[in-house]
């Protein structure tokens, strides 16, 4: 089952189960979507968790704007509509897990301080893609660089 075709189903859930918030979300995420699809370019898997990923990176960022703005109530819906995008994605990885993938790849790249972070990034984006936040793995290969 494709990713429209799950969330389509899904859309039919929330419209049932009468929950206007998930179905807005939905919503939200099927537009996307549909979007890059009438844009002229094949829509891959890897597309579409590129997809997912800004969807969520977009509402987290709006909402740490509501919050400090204390819109609290804005805020937990984007947090909402960031949940609910968050499900469509892989399963994303421990600290641990990413910090043992990591120090492969420092390994395998032979980095030896910060200045080879671009090299360490560029092969950590393409073996994680999808299954971790870019700002996390930053962090961590900064962790061990410096080390």
């Amino acid at each position: 089952m494709s990713l429209v075709d799950k969330i389509n189903a899904d859309i039919k859930a929330a419209m049932l189960a009468k929950e206007a918030q998930r179905l807005e979300a939905l919503r939200a995420i099927k537009a996307e979507l549909l979007l890059a699809n009438t844009s002229g370019t094949a829509v891959t898997e890897d597309t579409e968790i590129k997809i997912l990923q800004k969807l969520i990176k977009q509402r987290k960022e709006a909402a740490e704007i509501f919050a400090a703005n204390k819109r609290d109530d804005l805020a937990s819906h984007d947090l909402f509509q960031a949940e609910v995008t968050q499900e469509y994605l892989p399963r994303q990885m421990s600290e641990d897990e990413l910090t043992a993938l990591i120090k492969d790849i420092i390994t395998q790249t032979g980095a030896t301080g910060i200045k080879d972070m671009g090299k360490v990034m560029g092969m950590a984006s393409k073996q994680l893609a999808g299954k971790a936040e870019n700002k996390t793995v930053s962090e961590i290969v900064k962790k061990l660089l410096v080390a």
